[in-house]
């Protein structure tokens, strides 16, 4: 620059170890599907990170073994469920999910 007669700097060139654009690192190709997500996937992840954000937690009927009435119970109920005729322990509580007694059968409420 100036009249000192030095040479202006090289121009600015881009590193020499770019990764080449080839067909597996198109934007085209991934190695997963994110429309259609694999089940087992999907529900191993957080409640909020899904795809569809969906809740862990369901309501159950729960059938007393000794009765066989049918309660219905919070699948992450946080107190001990009894059975409403017989008064025998239906649940108990754990950190997360109930743990049904032994014995007792439940299936999924349906919305």
């Amino acid at each position: 620059f100036g009249s000192s007669g030095a040479s202006p700097p090289p121009p600015f060139c881009p590193p020499s170890h770019t990764v080449p654009r080839d067909s597996d690192t198109s934007p085209g190709n991934m190695d997963i599907d994110l429309l259609n997500p694999d089940a087992k996937e999907e529900r191993s992840k957080h409640k909020l990170k899904r795809m569809i954000q969906s809740p862990n937690s369901f309501f159950m009927d729960v059938k007393c073994p000794g009765c066989l009435q049918i309660t219905t119970v919070y699948s992450h109920a946080q107190t001990v469920v009894l059975c409403g005729n017989c008064n025998q322990m239906l649940c108990q509580p754990t950190g997360g999910k109930a743990r049904l007694t032994e014995g007792c059968s439940f299936r999924r409420k349906v919305e």
